[in-house]
């Protein structure tokens, strides 16, 4: 036998669990859940096989398209919040900036603490009369400014989206610091001898080199944030009047509180193919603006 076949063979023999697990905890039941989606279903007894009527009545429920808008705002805060102020602060440390020591403080900060906890100190941070951000406009003489942030469905999901950023910049700013430390110095170098400014070489070396990185932190971005659940539910559980739902709120709500489980499978299934859509748009868009 070859050393390379023993090396493929070993690698995944050493996969094999792994894959196996993944395969029985997430695959499995995401067909499974597919399954029940065409069932009528209350969780015990028999399932009754009612057709595409969960899936039908899912897409003409308002509820539902306002909890895919407000996911969507949550996606629009992930890809062009966590990753960008990522990449700009992975940027910034790589350089060996003064401030480093804040930087991964605040940023590697909610990466120690679950997301059920952050939700807590910003619901806090966000509470009218005591809280830390009424607090700080009364103490700076913007009165007018003072709102109860997570009860006023106009700008309730815009608050949220900020501890949502704040709580996901760390892991991507681990890949791009990889990312750039995997980048020869020697180009960079060659660059500025040939009179390339910090600029030119950030969007003609730096950028198309991590470039894959980026297609993987908004893939990340895209999938998390469609299966955003824990920080929004300690938050305001969905509401003032379904302002904050969102998909997975949704499924849990019409799954475990009124048991409709065949129409929460149905819901979680459109969620999947909702993600698999952005995602393979997402990628599409970023390899024809790259080329």
């Amino acid at each position: 036998m070859r050393i390379g076949t023993a090396r493929k063979l070993f690698v995944g023999f050493g996969l094999l669990p792994s894959v196996l697990l993944y395969a029985v905890f997430v695959i499995v039941p995401v067909f499974w859940s597919a399954y029940y989606g065409f069932m009528d279903w209350k969780g015990m007894g028999e399932a009754r096989f009612i057709g595409l009527d969960n899936y039908v009545e899912a897409l003409s429920h308002d509820i539902f398209w306002q909890s895919l808008g407000n996911n969507l705002i949550v996606v629009a805060a992930s890809v062009f919040g966590q990753v960008p102020l990522a990449l700009l602060l992975a940027l910034l440390l790589s350089q060996g900036t003064w401030f480093q020591r804040f930087v991964r403080a605040s940023v590697f900060m909610p990466m120690v603490l679950s997301s059920v906890v952050i939700g807590i100190i910003w619901s806090y941070i966000y509470q009218p009369q005591i809280g830390l951000l009424n607090g700080l406009l009364s103490f700076v003489g913007l009165e007018d400014w003072k709102r109860a942030w997570l009860s006023d469905p106009s700008i309730a999901m815009w608050m949220i989206a900020i501890p949502i950023i704040w709580n996901f910049i760390g892991p991507y700013l681990i890949m791009f610091l990889a990312a750039l430390s995997s980048i020869p110095n020697e180009i960079n170098d060659a660059a500025a001898i040939d009179g390339a400014t910090r600029t030119r070489r950030l969007f003609s070396i730096t950028l198309p080199m991590i470039w894959d990185t980026i297609k993987v932190a908004v893939v990340l971005c895209i999938s998390g944030s469609l299966k955003a659940f824990d920080l929004i539910y300690v938050m305001t559980k969905g509401g003032p009047a379904h302002a904050t739902e969102l998909l997975a709120s949704y499924m849990y709500n019409s799954t475990f509180n009124v048991y409709r489980y065949g129409y929460g499978s149905a819901v979680s299934t459109l969620i999947v193919i909702i993600s698999l859509i952005l995602i393979a748009g997402s990628q599409l868009l970023m390899r024809r603006n790259n080329q």
